[in-house]
């Protein structure tokens, strides 16, 4: 059964088409991932979906209730973790559980229970009276997804979860993130420009470029789309050169230009590298440096859009998160 719905969902701000008729649906139980570069329109999407802002045009549901017309109903059946940090930090981490279950009304009995599972899950027992200031990066992100269940959410958004955190403490949410969405059979909506964490945790991918959907399948199916090996030679200077010398040459399946490398893919990469190299210093070119690997979502994005995944400035500010993160607490 699908848990989210979205038909031809559009957003502009100004000039800008943030949103640009989108469609996608994500099954009940699914860790779906929104892969993007920052400002490709992931969060927009993810504030609509969470009521926070209207499309101009298109329809999405979640659980069958309209984002437009069923707003407060929504609102108590998710639960959003943003990017920006909004935990209290002057109180523990029970504090901060306990206030986020007072909130949607649990009662005193339903808080303690579901605030020492919690816990317990995430491995922040031992730290439950502690203030939250003294925690780390790691463990108030842990927190704040847990926060997030509180209040035992049929969907739980996570926008750039580990944005910040360094890779060690990225692949331990990770896993928190997985444990959770096996033992509460929760639907997982994250978005990330983060390429191994959507390979590593979602079942299916959609990568977002410009507003716009430009590939969704499982990230294995991605992968397979691109078939062979990737070989990437850094050329400099003589990228283009050597583009027209190889082209149509070594039974080359495709070749893709990102600054100053050349990307190729082909079948049975490593016995052909010696006859690649060969070739181009017979015609009197250099090649700085040689990789080979297999695909990954890194070359699935640069396939589809032409570039690889790059920072760009957020599609919204510090101050945009802030106050929808108010809003969502009326």
């Amino acid at each position: 059964m699908e848990a989210i719905i979205t038909r031809n969902l559009m957003k502009q701000f100004g000039s800008l088409i943030a949103v640009d008729n989108v469609s996608f649906s994500v099954n009940q139980g699914e860790i779906f991932g929104l892969l993007g570069p920052n400002g490709a329109g992931k969060t927009t999407i993810i504030n609509m979906l969470i009521t926070l802002l209207c499309p101009d045009s298109g329809f999405a549901s979640i659980n069958g209730y309209s984002i437009c017309s069923d707003m407060d109903y929504i609102r108590r059946q998710i639960g959003v973790i943003f990017q920006d940090p909004s935990l209290d930090v002057n109180l523990t981490a029970r504090e901060n559980l306990d206030f986020h279950g007072m909130m949607y009304g649990m009662s005193f009995s339903d808080r303690k229970t579901r605030i020492s599972e919690i816990l317990e899950i995430l491995e922040l027992s031992d730290r439950a009276d502690d203030m939250v200031e003294n925690f780390s990066g790691g463990m108030k992100r842990r927190l704040e997804i847990g926060r997030g269940l509180m209040h035992s959410p049929k969907v739980l958004f996570l926008d750039e979860p580990t944005l910040g955190l360094d890779a060690q403490t990225r692949r331990r949410i990770w896993d928190y993130i997985r444990k959770l969405n096996q033992q509460f059979l929760i639907t997982v909506i994250i978005t990330t420009h983060y390429l191994e964490e959507a390979d590593f945790l979602c079942d299916r991918v959609a990568i977002i470029d410009h507003g716009s959907i430009v590939a969704l399948d499982t990230p294995d199916n991605l992968k397979n789309v691109i078939g062979g090996d990737i070989l990437i030679l850094e050329c400099g200077e003589y990228l283009h050169h050597v583009l027209t010398l190889l082209n149509g040459t070594f039974e080359i399946i495709d070749m893709k230009t990102d600054e100053s490398r050349l990307i190729l893919t082909l079948d049975s990469a490593e016995k052909k590298i010696p006859q690649i190299i060969s070739f181009l210093q017979e015609n009197r070119i250099g090649v700085f440096s040689v990789s080979l690997k297999k695909p990954s979502l890194e070359e699935v994005f640069l396939y589809y859009t032409g570039r690889s995944i790059r920072e760009e400035k957020g599609s919204m500010s510090s101050h945009m998160h802030a106050m929808m993160a108010r809003r969502m607490r009326q």
